[in-house]
């Protein structure tokens, strides 16, 4: 994103084609408002020293007094990917779950989400309920992983250590949504299974069903986050900074004489360089 006039917005509006609706969805003091605050900036809309600070989008004074975000919010931005221009309306939703019916709301009027997750006290309640409400409605989340400067300045973990702790939260966020792939499944493998009640009724009394048949069926591959996929940003909103692995990838390639393809695979993950071998080799944690 990059500083944008009232007349590009205007412009924008009327291709529809071209045109998103986003949330963001986190549990309360995850860095929502923090993280639109960020983005907001970067249009040039407010000065990016008062990100996280000013709560551009709590627009009500009882939201600036308390400090939470209780009606969702929304502002247009312009985004350039490449030759493309695109008008993101984003919307800012509560996190606490006296709220919830604006989350619900906000969610489906949006194309696609960002689910925010603090570094430090990972996956929490409202998390499992946006992460569901996504799911119910059908669109597809990205993840991103806020206050990575927490792991530093607070936990003072090693790198090491901040791997194995993200590592976790992922596992968290990927086990809650295979849970909820699950419960499709079955609940599909049911109807059809009362459809086909009768003619099983009649050619044998004694059939047993397998309610995991249809799990071994099912590809959910694609639904799960992980980095090497882009579906995972890491960040810290109030500091105004974030990283993909694509942009690791893509920067150490040169560096390195190693193939962008090869790094996105291997640069998350139990994977490092011998230098003398100059070879990505898998077995770091032996190391």
């Amino acid at each position: 994103m990059g500083p944008t006039s009232l007349d590009k917005i205007r412009t924008l509006q009327r291709n529809p084609a071209n045109i998103r609706n986003l949330c963001i969805l986190a549990h309360v003091d995850h860095g929502k408002t923090t993280l639109a605050d960020c983005l907001v900036a970067s249009n040039g809309i407010i000065s990016s020293r008062l990100a996280g600070k000013l709560r551009y989008l709590d627009s009500r004074e009882d939201e600036q007094v308390r400090g939470i975000t209780m009606k969702s919010s929304a502002i247009s931005l312009h985004y350039n990917n490449g030759d493309q221009d695109y008008l993101i309306n984003l919307i800012d939703s509560p996190g606490h779950v006296d709220f919830s019916s604006e989350v619900s709301t906000a969610v489906r009027l949006c194309d696609g989400a960002i689910v925010v997750v603090d570094a430090v006290e990972g996956v929490c309640p409202q998390t499992q309920v946006v992460l569901r409400q996504a799911w119910l409605e059908n669109i597809k989340p990205v993840l991103l992983i806020n206050k990575i400067d927490r792991l530093i300045l607070e936990l003072k973990l090693t790198s090491l250590e901040a791997f194995t702790h993200l590592q976790k939260i992922l596992e968290q966020v990927n086990a809650l949504t295979g849970s909820l792939f699950t419960s499709k499944v079955l609940e599909e493998r049911a109807e059809k299974q009362k459809e086909e009640t009768q003619e099983w009724e009649a050619s044998s009394e004694d059939q047993v069903y397998d309610w995991s048949a249809g799990l071994e069926e099912a590809d959910d591959s694609h639904l799960y986050f992980s980095p090497d996929q882009g579906n995972v940003v890491f960040a810290s909103a109030i500091d105004g900074w974030g990283f993909s692995i694509q942009q690791f990838a893509s920067l150490h390639s040169q560096r390195m004489g190693i193939k962008e393809e090869v790094l996105l695979k291997t640069l998350w993950g139990d994977f490092y360089v011998n230098a003398k071998a100059k070879r990505i080799m898998k077995g770091a944690q032996v190391m």
